[in-house]
């Protein structure tokens, strides 16, 4: 069954969320994850929304997203993320 990462940003620091980017999106595609959105136009149908950039990856399970989440790779291109966006994220089973 398959898993979403979603995160809600706001950027702070453009220039280190591009260097996060572009060292995380490898890395996404070796635990055979895949970007759903990235940071889309946004139209708000019902309810509201406060304003933040939307991503969602989808990986093959939640031990896939999990794999990804907590390896010591991503400790390190974590690193580079931190100060340049405020965010919150959760992972989510899919269907």
């Amino acid at each position: 069954m398959a898993a979403y990462l979603i995160s809600q940003s706001t950027v702070t620091d453009p220039e280190r969320i591009q260097a996060y980017r572009t060292a995380v999106t490898p890395l996404i595609e070796k635990f055979r994850g895949r970007y759903i959105i990235r940071r889309g136009n946004l139209e708000v149908l019902e309810g509201h929304h406060d304003g933040r950039g939307v991503t969602i990856h989808e990986f093959p399970s939640m031990e896939a997203l999990q794999a990804f989440w907590n390896s010591p790779e991503y400790a390190s291109v974590k690193e580079l993320r931190r100060g340049a966006a405020e965010l919150d994220m959760w992972a989510v089973e899919g269907v």
